[in-house]
């Protein structure tokens, strides 16, 4: 019974009576092949909910994730056009060098002038987005002008999946070892749990902060090159709003935004639950433009679900003196 009354438990049972209903009209939506490239679709928002977990689990958030991965996809595209005979690990590896320098400016800005995190993201995803219409001066980089191995990548597959799914798993494999064995991944739950104790088991908050924020950029960095190669085309507008389906993900996967709970396992499933959403709306008739009002829905609901499951009633202390 406990079991059940999990996050993790109630997400799962919710994603199985979604696609039992899906599959009740169209049943070609559970076939095997169908079912693998919905979460192929899913693997961007699974990496980028990754990164905004552990932020979050700091009492934090990251509001430009989705800028951060606009302009290193950007300029990941413009040096594969620049330079076409440029091994694509280094592309890659600058795309992460640079996801992660955007993150640690975030994080310096939350770390060193106590600056609101909300504040500073959002400040940062303006400029980023700014930026982007900067180095591209507006224009689109298209399939035609990229190499053919730096599109490749993202869509080779290997032993049936795509490799931007394994990315996707091996990302899901490293974040829960991070958080289960690592003493980083520890001090996330605990700077987010109780800051003060935090600091006086010997954890700096501010220099985690920063950390969480760095590995969310690296993480969006990552997601940016993968992004422009599997869709085939860098433009100013890559992942417009994305940033509010990655935070939906968290949230509903029972991430507390107050910092300190939550589990990897449950934003993997609640990524899955939005891709599931995402690609079963037209299939039933209902235009994709309401993704973005059942996103904002889904953050209400389980923002008052999970502070419903938070509060605890108090243990009674003292008592009032009786009345003579």
């Amino acid at each position: 019974m406990h079991l059940i009354r999990t996050r993790e438990a109630q997400l799962t049972l919710a994603i199985l009576a979604v696609l039992v209903l899906i599959a009740w009209r169209f049943p070609g939506f559970v076939t095997p092949g169908n079912l693998a490239n919905v979460f192929n679709d899913t693997a961007p928002l699974i990496l980028l909910a990754l990164g905004q977990t552990v932020v979050i689990l700091t009492r934090c958030i990251d509001l430009s994730v989705a800028a951060n991965l606009a302009l290193t996809g950007m300029a990941a595209a413009m040096v594969n056009v620049a330079f076409p005979g440029l091994p694509i690990p280094v592309i890659i590896l600058g795309a992460v060098a640079m996801g992660a320098a955007l993150g640690a400016i975030n994080g310096m800005l939350v770390w060193k002038l106590s600056i609101p995190p909300i504040v500073v993201t959002l400040g940062t995803l303006t400029i980023y987005r700014g930026l982007v219409f900067v180095l591209s001066d507006g224009q689109w980089v298209n399939a035609h002008e990229m190499s053919a191995p730096f599109t490749a990548l993202p869509r080779a597959t290997f032993l049936g999946l795509p490799v931007l799914s394994w990315l996707a798993l091996l990302g899901v494999a490293a974040f829960m070892a991070l958080v289960r064995y690592l003493p980083l991944g520890r001090s996330f739950y605990a700077v987010g749990g109780n800051p003060s104790a935090a600091i006086y088991a010997g954890i700096d908050p501010g220099r985690t902060q920063f950390a969480a924020f760095t590995l969310s950029g690296a993480v969006a960095g990552l997601t940016g090159y993968l992004w422009v190669a599997r869709y085939q085309v860098a433009y100013v507008d890559i992942a417009g709003g994305f940033e509010l389906e990655v935070v939906a993900a968290c949230v509903i996967g029972g991430i507390s935004i107050a910092g300190g709970a939550g589990t990897i396992l449950g934003a993997l499933l609640g990524a899955l639950f939005l891709g599931i959403v995402k690609n079963a709306l037209p299939v039933v008739g209902i235009s994709p433009f309401w993704q973005l009002a059942i996103s904002g829905a889904a953050i209400v609901i389980a923002v008052i679900a999970n502070g419903r499951a938070q509060r605890r009633p108090g243990r009674q202390i003292l008592r009032k003196e009786a009345p003579a």
